[in-house]
């Protein structure tokens, strides 16, 4: 039998919550201790009969973990997540990697130096679902990418943005919180962005940060795509509320919300069903929709069962943190382009 590893939880808020659950469910990694000073926490620390510490300071003086998941503000992941990294400790950290292009490069630098795992919780990429769409779309089962479209419509209530980081720049909005997570499978399944263009709203809500945007990609590859996103329109389209994965925070709806249209044939997710014309595309003819075969499983819990390799073995992450940068960078590049109106190049050569 495999001796559980010890692994810390830093932040009790939503997606804290998310992987205290999952760690429940491990049959190789366990929750030995929880991180964060607010009463809600230390409450929480006490339900589930594990310590509860102010700081990862006081974390890594402990003993207490192996390994650590850091699931705080944005802001405070390249603080945190450097002194986990310095001392020795395997991260899963939560998306976006950082708050900026600067702090993402900073912690890059740290994880490189120390060689200590590093893998960034873009949870998607764990799913079985992905993983079967990501086969037939290299395997060239649609051909070229021609275009794609994404939509993502987020009814969040009054009380989700009590918390005030979801309101501030940098670190809160639909962009960096929802989209980052669509821009993420757009490049794991297409290759890199070319350039941008966007149009951003803060009519609904009139906070300082959008709360609906309307994006247009270009790839490198040629192909085109168009995401709509909102976390103040209510409606099923979107993968949080079709693919199931967190059922116990969000109802699944039998819809879809991504839409890959290639050369060859069509591919729509969440319920992977493969368009093919019966020969030649064209138009006048019935297009014959296939489910590919998927074997369903929890994303959070193999994105653990990675975590767990990694700890155990070492090895690359399935997400980097420079490929979670490059996101991030696609990111900026969105809010650039609705702040002037015009289309961004994507620049990576930061990550050079």
């Amino acid at each position: 039998m495999v001796e559980k590893i010890g692994v810390a939880v830093i932040g009790a808020g939503a997606i804290g919550r998310t992987h205290i659950e999952t760690l429940a469910k491990s049959k190789a990694l366990r929750l030995s201790a929880l991180v964060d000073p607010a009463p809600g926490g230390v409450a929480l620390a006490q339900s589930l009969g594990v310590p509860c510490l102010p700081d990862v300071a006081a974390l890594t003086a402990s003993g207490l973990a192996e390994a650590a998941i850091v699931a705080t503000p944005n802001e405070t992941h390249l603080p945190i997540s450097a002194v986990l990294l310095v001392a020795g400790m395997p991260v899963l950290l939560e998306k976006p990697v950082a708050e900026s292009l600067t702090s993402a490069l900073r912690l890059i630098e740290v994880g490189e130096r120390t060689g200590v795992p590093l893998l960034i919780g873009h949870h998607r990429r764990h799913n079985p679902i992905i993983r079967a769409a990501h086969a037939a779309i290299h395997a060239g089962r649609i051909g070229d990418l021609v275009m794609a479209n994404v939509t993502c419509t987020l009814a969040k209530p009054p009380s989700y943005f009590d918390a005030a980081w979801r309101r501030t720049p940098g670190a809160g909005g639909p962009l960096l919180i929802n989209l980052v997570h669509e821009i993420d499978l757009l490049r794991h399944f297409f290759g890199e962005i070319e350039s941008v263009q966007a149009i951003a709203s803060h009519a609904r809500r009139g906070f300082a940060v959008e709360d609906s945007a309307a994006v247009a990609l270009t790839f490198v590859c040629g192909g085109l795509a168009t995401l709509c996103i909102s976390d103040a329109a209510n409606g099923p389209w979107a993968w949080d509320l079709s693919a199931g994965e967190n059922p116990v925070r969000f109802p699944a709806h039998p819809v879809t919300a991504h839409h890959y249209a290639g050369s060859h044939a069509g591919l729509s997710l969440p319920d992977l069903t493969l368009w093919e014309p019966e020969g030649a595309p064209d138009w006048t003819r019935v297009l014959k929709p296939l489910q590919l075969p998927v074997t369903h499983a929890d994303p959070y819990e193999q994105q653990l069962d990675h975590f767990d390799t990694l700890i155990r073995k070492g090895g690359d992450p399935l997400v980097s943190a420079r490929d979670a940068t490059a996101n991030l960078i696609v990111l900026d590049a969105i809010r650039l382009a609705a702040e002037r109106g015009a289309s961004v190049q994507v620049d990576l050569s930061p990550l050079a």
